[in-house]
C-alpha cells in the first residue's frame, strides 16, 4: 500500500522542489503522474486556483480543485480556503495564456490517486498519520492524505472527557490516529484514545505520595475528577470554590489498579491558559486489532475491538 501524506508534508521536500524547478522536470512529473505540492497564490472570482510553481505559474481549474466540487457535494470554501497554503496536484498539461506558458494542474486527480492507492485500502485498526485541519465542538477534522478529510469524534480523542477538541489539539498539529469505521459513502471515522496508553500504562508513570499537575474536568458533590493524563483521571476529595477547566496541583493519595481508581487531594486550583501538550503515544505498531484499557482482573472492562 503506497503511503500518501496530508497536504503540506511534501512542500519543501527535495524531490518536490526538484520536480518544480524547471518545465522539463514538471513534464517528467506529468509523465510519471507524480503528486507534487506548491503554494496557492490566489483564487479567481470563479474559484480557479493560481499556484506558484517557481519556474512558472500553475492553474487548478475549479472543477479540478477537489473530489466532489464538480458533483456539488463539496462546497467551494474547500478551494478558496487553500489560498496561501500548500496544495497537492498532478500536472495534466501545459497551455499558453497571454503569451505565457502555464502548467495545468489537478488537485482532484491527486485525491483520486490517494483514494484508490491508499484510503480505499485502509482497514479498521490501521494506524496513520493525520494533520488537524479544523476543530468543531463535536470533533476534530483531519487531513488523512492529499486534503481528504476525516473526523475524530470528541469522545474518541481521549479517555478523559474534554469540553472541546481544542483541549487536546491545535489546528496544524500532526498526530497519529486509528481507522475506526468506514461509512457507506467510503468516508473514514478515526479514533485517537487507543494510542494514548491503557489505565495501567498511564498509572505506572505516577507514584503514591507525589504531588503532580492536573486539570479539573468535572466537579460533583462528592468530589472532582482531575485529569492527570489524557487517558487517566482520578477522583479528588471535595474542595470549595473550584470548577471545571481549572489547572491544579494534586497530591496522589493512593493508586488502586484492582478498582481502576486514583484517589487525589487538590492542593491548589487556579486559572491558566496552557497550550495542549503533544500527545504521548504508547503504540509503535502500524495496526492494532484489540485495545484493552482496563487492568487485568478489573471488574469493569473497557476495550475497543477493530
Amino acid at each position: 500500500m503506497k503511503q500518501f501524506y496530508p497536504e503540506g508534508r511534501l512542500f519543501r521536500s527535495p524531490a518536490n522542489l526538484n520536480a518544480c524547478a524547471s518545465p522539463a522536470a514538471l513534464a517528467d512529473a506529468m509523465a510519471k503522474e507524480h503528486i507534487l505540492e506548491a503554494r496557492a497564490l490566489r483564487a479567481t472570482g470563479t474559484h480557479d486556483l493560481w499556484v506558484d510553481l517557481g519556474c512558472m505559474k500553475g492553474l487548478i481549474p475549479r472543477e479540478e480543485g477537489a473530489i466532489g466540487i464538480r458533483e456539488g457535494s463539496v462546497r467551494d470554501i474547500a478551494l478558496i480556503s487553500r489560498v496561501n497554503k500548500a496544495v497537492c496536484f498532478t500536472v495534466t498539461g501545459f497551455s499558453k495564456q497571454d503569451g505565457e506558458t502555464v502548467a495545468l494542474l489537478s488537485r482532484r486527480r491527486a485525491q483520486e490517486l490517494c483514494m484508490r492507492q491508499y484510503v480505499d485500502l485502509l482497514q479498521p485498526g490501521d494506524i496513520i498519520e493525520v494533520r488537524i485541519t479544523h476543530l468543531e465542538p463535536f470533533g476534530a477534522f483531519c487531513d488523512i492524505g492529499c486534503g481528504i478529510s476525516s473526523l475524530i469524534p470528541i469522545d474518541s480523542i481521549s479517555v478523559s472527557r474534554i469540553f472541546h477538541p481544542s483541549d487536546r489539539f491545535c489546528v496544524g498539529d500532526t498526530v497519529r490516529a486509528v481507522v475506526r469505521l468506514r461509512g457507506e459513502d467510503g468516508r473514514l471515522t478515526l479514533t485517537h484514545k487507543e494510542l494514548l496508553g491503557t489505565w495501567l500504562e498511564n498509572a505506572n508513570t505516577f507514584s503514591q505520595g507525589e504531588t503532580v499537575s492536573g486539570i479539573i474536568r468535572t466537579v460533583e458533590d462528592y468530589g472532582a475528577f482531575v485529569e492527570l493524563t489524557p487517558n487517566l483521571a482520578g477522583l479528588a476529595e471535595p474542595k470549595p470554590d473550584i470548577y471545571a477547566g481549572q489547572h491544579a496541583s494534586v497530591y496522589i493519595k493512593s493508586i488502586l489498579p484492582d478498582k481502576m481508581k486514583v484517589k487525589l487531594i487538590i492542593i491548589d486550583a487556579f486559572d491558566e491558559d496552557y497550550s495542549p501538550q503533544p500527545p504521548r503515544y504508547f503504540v509503535d505498531d502500524s495496526h492494532i486489532d484489540v485495545w484493552e484499557y482496563s487492568p487485568h482482573g478489573c471488574p469493569k472492562s473497557i476495550r475497543t475491538v477493530f
